[in-house]
């Protein structure tokens, strides 16, 4: 018997065998590289100046770091915030559009779409600001004060948007009705595309009901879509800022909706700080990369990963 010794491709084969693939990922690299891996390297660089957007970076070391330690009170109310968002807005918003999309996926197929654009419009409406802010303004034409002053709970308008007390809850509301946006969408692309033969081998294994199916089937057979929907929800819960500054301002009232990207658009734009800006973006960032490492390796344990 004659054995042949085959040859291992090298690079420039591949990418000859290949090159439609690659052509139609070019953009998209293209892009990616300029826009973010290059916006990322830029931020960490400039994280060591001094920069005002006018005149040239000046190298300054750590300490713009050393000033969000020792002298930056605003940015504690900023992390607290920040936090509390996350922490509030990440998982809810997470096992809520896993259960709407479950939901969702067992209606017939024409309701199936109604629904699934029904859920998925608040997060790409440009209106979705102005009709919160009508829901909750101060005046006696707001919705929530007319309706309360209309039972005789209260007898003067609530100040919703201006009152410290409600504030913070009042935008991660807003924040969970508008978070159903990519993440939903990827769940109910991952139910969809359980081959359904699972389903009957796990009936013959002693499944007995649609939540041991949920728990032992389809969420282990979900992993790619798991992955993907928790990192959207991390990125959008730790980088939450743009409902508070429509509903509050920037800042709000006593910093009460302050959260760490508000804060750094506080220095960027209105203060001409872009070093100190980065510094807090850089953080922000490691912050995000530590949790997304954290939730990848909790999902690679426990599904199809």
């Amino acid at each position: 018997m004659i054995y042949t010794k085959t040859r291992k491709p090298n690079a420039l084969y591949e990418l000859s065998e290949s090159r439609s693939a690659y052509l139609m990922l070019a953009p998209f690299t293209l892009f990616f590289l300029i826009f973010t891996v290059l916006a990322v390297v830029s931020a960490m660089g400039l994280s060591l100046t001094n920069y005002n957007l006018i005149e040239k970076p000046v190298f300054s070391g750590w300490t713009n770091y050393v000033r969000t330690l020792i002298d930056d009170d605003i940015l504690i109310i900023a992390v607290k915030n920040t936090l509390m968002f996350a922490i509030i807005t990440g998982p809810a918003s997470y096992i809520l559009c896993l259960f709407f999309a479950w939901m969702i996926n067992e209606l017939p197929h024409s309701l199936k779409i109604i629904m699934t654009f029904v859920f998925y419009a608040p997060s790409i409406s440009g209106s979705v600001y102005i009709i919160w802010t009508y829901i909750f303004s101060s005046d006696a034409y707001g919705l929530v004060n007319s309706l309360l002053m209309r039972t005789g709970l209260i007898m003067e308008p609530v100040l919703w948007l201006a009152d410290t007390r409600y504030i913070l809850p009042i935008v991660i509301l807003v924040q969970l009705w508008s978070s159903l946006g990519t993440s939903f969408l990827a769940f109910i692309a991952g139910f969809q595309s359980i081959d359904k033969n699972l389903y009957e081998s796990g009936a013959i294994d002693g499944i007995k009901n649609r939540f041991q199916e949920l728990m032992y089937i389809t969420l282990p057979a979900m992993g790619p879509q798991l992955m993907f929907a928790a990192v959207m929800q991390i990125g959008a819960s730790f980088a939450a800022g743009d409902i508070s500054v429509a509903l509050a301002g920037n800042p709000s009232v006593d910093y009460a909706a302050h959260t760490v990207v508000t804060h750094i658009s506080d220095y960027a734009i209105g203060r001409y700080e872009m070093g100190y800006a980065c510094a807090l973006s850089t953080l922000l960032f490691a912050v995000m990369l530590l949790t997304n490492s954290g939730v990848s390796k909790f999902l690679r344990r426990h599904t199809n990963l």
